[in-house]
């Protein structure tokens, strides 16, 4: 007989991630112990085990979940009046999306290195979705250039991200500038520095090998 679903089960598997973000996020995911687990969700390991077969299985629902939601609500964005509003819109989302998210952020970056190749495909997908709507935004305000010069538009693409990716090790809640407000400088940093590149004025710098 199939086992029958409880009606909370979606409220305590939400809980038992948060809390897993929040420990492995502190711990370290490669140092954090199943059993340390426990103690800080406040159940037992066998539960633990009930909703999940091991470690890099909850840790790559942690993910998906975090890299998931993130998705459907950059695709959810509506259309906005004009390319720039469109990267406005689009740097606001995702920052407003990472709001109440830095332990899941920050397991992102530290730890899906460590799950098996078949789950970091399917995370790294979802990831180059998301790269690829940044990329789209970005190309749609300086067309022209981007038709002259394709091969900047990934790493300006990436740079948005690194900007914001990077936004919770630096942010306090209530001090500075908010999450809106850097959204917009974020947003403003890449039209700005594109609008110098497509008018030349960019500095050229030689590399020293």
């Amino acid at each position: 007989m199939a086992r029958t679903i409880a009606k909370d089960h979606d409220e305590k598997r939400a809980a038992l991630l948060a809390t897993a973000a929040r420990f492995f996020a502190e711990t370290g995911y490669d140092r954090a112990s199943m059993n340390e687990l426990a103690k800080a969700c406040g159940v037992s390991k066998a539960l633990i085990y009930h909703y999940y077969e091991s470690k890099d299985a909850l840790l790559f629902d942690i993910l998906d979940t975090h890299l998931s939601e993130l998705l459907e609500a950059v695709e959810a964005i509506t259309p906005a009046p004009d390319p720039q509003a469109a990267l406005f819109a689009l740097t606001r989302t995702i920052l407003a999306a990472y709001r109440d998210a830095d332990a899941e952020h920050k397991v992102q970056l530290d730890a899906l290195g460590t799950l098996p190749e078949e789950s970091r495909k399917a995370l790294k997908a979802i990831q180059r979705r998301l790269v690829e709507i940044m990329a789209e935004t970005i190309r749609a305000t300086q067309p022209e250039l981007f038709a002259r010069r394709s091969d900047l538009l990934k790493p300006v693409a990436m740079s948005a991200f690194g900007m914001l990716n990077w936004f919770y090790m630096w942010y306090r809640e209530g001090s500075g500038l908010g999450r809106e407000a850097y959204a917009k400088l974020v947003a403003d940093l890449i039209l700005g520095g594109l609008d110098r590149i497509a008018q030349g004025k960019a500095q050229t710098l030689e590399i020293k090998k």
